[in-house]
């Protein structure tokens, strides 16, 4: 976009009366660079065109004579604008002032064509870096799908280098029926996350859209994440050992690419005695790495305790963490009554969600932390704390220190030493080992086989947010190893929020959907329509998904090719 400052204006130019005679505008403006009748539409005439037009008018109006030589009108338009694709630049441009909205000057086409032609090469420049600064492959066709961009990760994930395919059309190296970019160009409709297989061995998360000037489709562009490594891991995993009862849930947590940082973090300080805080979502790894610590401690062959100071009420947390003595205060026979401090002696205490525990028990946990005792209540004696106390909470907890409504001398005794677990959204590569491993645990559990995940599948996992992180991630695999049919899991199998509609649909939204592969005959549809309903076992929601259409548009497809 050009800006005012860039224009190379003609300021010295004379304005004249439409009905002004042809010998006397030549007589009065014969010298002027410009002369701009002032009619509707104006006409800015350079001399050469004002001494013809005033010789050939003579004494009738200056209008009749531009009129019968047929010169174009030309445009008034700010700075900005004088870029559209609008505007006639075969005619001077009468360009607005920045204030008064007033003509401030005139600028030629010969003397805009250079500026536009420098703006595009800077604008494409900025584009192209965008391009490779982007770690996902990006393509961009023009209305005929003719390749106009391929970034460097484009020539990775298909080995297919720019020089090869940039300047061609991109049905030359592909199947037309693989190509998404097809499907944007024909329905002008934005598609994100969608997983695609444009080739027999690459899979990938799509984005695409179209380019749209005037209302036109003019090209589009798509960025595709690469997760072919992804799916081949999920298929290995699959094909592994069956998960013994032997394996350890720890020896899983170890391998977790995403979670490395914390996991060494977590050794370093493991071979110590002081207290360490995971700051962690709720559901996420946060009770996995504090029993890694623990396994890597001295405190190894004692006990390891979790206590959750969300799943009791305030009148007995205090009971449960620190114990009691029955009968103190009754006259019947004293018996003690150990609270999980107590219990965990020679081991570690995990307390979880820590910023749950009411401001008094905060300042008893942390005299028993800071002075190696604490008192039961209801017995006076003094009981040694001889347990590593590893706490964890949500996020939330800085801003419950900052409030004020967790104690100060408490936050720095525990966070010392901090670790932050990233959430499962964040290291979605994480995904396959993680639902694997719980499906195989799960199978085992329940006697039942072990599942095999569609594609699509893996990618509506790795797509989805994960509120509940690891916590939900089992519970899904729990679905899956359950919900199973001869022994595969399709998109069906998925809990609704994971096959809920980017937005709301409406009829309009319907009309442009379209296939996922485009440009087929009806046969191939129909085909395509029967066998997306076969894998998902009839389930109309999850056939559409699969096809990347509205469920409206495929009962529409249906009732066409007489589908029932």
């Amino acid at each position: 976009m050009l800006r005012f400052g860039q224009l190379p204006l003609t300021r010295t130019f004379a304005s004249v009366s439409p009905q002004l005679s042809g010998t006397e505008a030549s007589k009065q403006h014969k010298d002027e660079p410009y002369v701009v009748i002032e009619s509707e539409p104006p006409y800015a005439l350079a001399a050469s065109e004002f001494i013809a037009a005033a010789h050939k008018a003579g004494q009738r109006p200056l209008i009749h004579a531009v009129r019968e030589m047929a010169i174009p009108p030309s445009a008034i338009c700010t700075a900005e604008e004088s870029s559209s694709a609008a505007i006639d630049w075969t005619r001077p441009l009468l360009i607005r002032g920045e204030t008064d909205g007033g003509i401030a000057g005139i600028v030629a086409a010969a003397e805009l064509a250079p500026l536009m032609l420098k703006e595009n090469k800077q604008l494409w420049a900025y584009f192209m870096t965008l391009a490779e600064t982007v770690g996902d492959a990006v393509t961009a066709v023009d209305k005929f799908g003719k390749v106009l961009c391929w970034n460097t990760a484009a020539e990775q994930t298909y080995g297919i280098k720019r020089e090869q395919i940039v300047g061609q059309t991109i049905g030359e190296h592909f199947e037309a029926e693989s190509i998404m970019l097809y499907r944007i160009l024909d329905e002008g409709r934005t598609v994100r996350q969608v997983y695609h297989q444009p080739t027999g061995d690459k899979h990938v998360l799509i984005n695409a859209s179209p380019i749209v000037e005037a209302n036109e489709i003019i090209g589009g562009i798509a960025t595709e994440h690469d997760i072919t490594r992804i799916v081949r891991l999920n298929k290995e995993l699959y094909e592994a050992p069956l998960w013994l009862e032997s394996d350890r849930p720890m020896d899983l947590f170890m391998s977790v690419d995403g979670l490395q940082p914390a996991i060494r973090q977590a050794l370093k300080v493991a071979a110590t005695d002081s207290a360490l805080l995971l700051i962690g979502e709720h559901g996420s790894e946060n009770e996995l790495l504090a029993q890694t610590v623990h396994e890597a401690s001295t405190r190894q062959h004692g006990p390891f305790l979790s206590f959750n100071c969300g799943a009791y009420p305030a009148g007995i947390l205090e009971s449960e963490l620190f114990g009691y003595q029955s009968g103190a205060f009754t006259g019947a026979e004293p018996e003690a009554r150990p609270g999980k401090l107590e219990q965990a002696a020679g081991g570690t205490l995990f307390i979880d969600e820590i910023d749950e525990l009411p401001a008094e028990l905060q300042m008893k946990l942390l005299q028993a932390m800071e002075q190696g005792f604490f008192t039961r209540p209801g017995y006076a004696e003094p009981i040694r704390l001889n347990a590593r106390i590893i706490a964890s909470a949500a996020p939330v907890l800085f801003d419950k220190w900052k409030q004020g409504s967790f104690k100060s001398s408490l936050y720095y005794k525990l966070s010392a030493v901090s670790i932050t677990i990233p959430p499962l959204r964040e290291r979605t590569e994480d995904i396959p080992q993680l639902v694997q491993f719980f499906l195989r645990q799960l199978s085992a559990k329940y006697q039942k086989p072990l599942p095999r995940l569609d594609s699509p599948v893996m990618a509506a996992l790795m797509n989805y947010e994960w509120p509940g992180n690891m916590r939900e991630l089992q519970q899904v695999a729990e679905r899956f190893v359950l919900l199973q049919d001869n022994g595969t899991v399709g998109l069906a199998d998925l809990p609704k929020e994971m096959l809920a509609d980017d937005g709301e649909e409406t009829a309009d939204d319907a009309g442009t959907d379209m296939l996922l592969k485009a440009r087929v005959s009806g046969e191939q549809e129909a085909a395509m329509i029967e066998e997306a309903l076969r894998k998902t076992y009839g389930n109309k929601s999850a056939a559409a998904k699969l096809l990347g259409i509205s469920r409206a548009t495929l009962y529409n497809k249906m009732r066409e090719y007489g589908l029932t």
